[in-house]
């Protein structure tokens, strides 16, 4: 398996739109973009060349990170390392008895083709790998 670069950082937040003052008045990132679906918002933020922190609040307070915020368990929720190939990547995993969450990739942002590594199996880690779709270099938005 060739991890290539650490792809994204998750940070989950209790509202995308409120954290834009931090990241971008504070730290002096300039925002790249965002993308929704019916369960999660994401804020992405370009840092250098290489990778990206990824914001992530639910939609309705019912939601999974909606959740995890009411519960204090906002903050850093995982890396994402992007790879070479995903499939080999994950079978490789498998061999060496590292447990999956996803035993088969499904798209993520941008298009990615993403999986996550059970943490019970990461000392207590949760990470995500992503592929980028063919002849993307980053996934960065904006």
């Amino acid at each position: 398996m060739k991890i290539k670069r650490i792809e994204h950082v998750g940070v989950v937040v209790a509202d995308v739109e409120k954290s834009r003052a931090l990241w971008e008045g504070c730290f002096g990132l300039k925002f790249g973009g965002e993308e929704a679906n019916n369960i999660r918002k994401l804020g992405l933020y370009p840092v250098g060349e290489e990778s990206m922190v990824e914001l992530i609040s639910g939609i309705g307070p019912d939601s999974r990170h909606a959740k995890m915020v009411a519960e204090g368990k906002g903050g850093i929720n995982h890396i994402c390392f992007e790879v070479e190939n995903i499939d080999e990547a994950l079978a490789e995993l498998k061999a060496k008895g590292v447990p999956l969450l996803d035993q088969t990739p499904r798209i993520g942002h941008a298009g990615c083709r993403i999986a996550f590594l059970d943490p019970k199996g990461t000392d207590g880690c949760l990470i995500e790998l992503a592929q980028l779709p063919e002849g993307v270099t980053k996934a960065h938005h904006g």
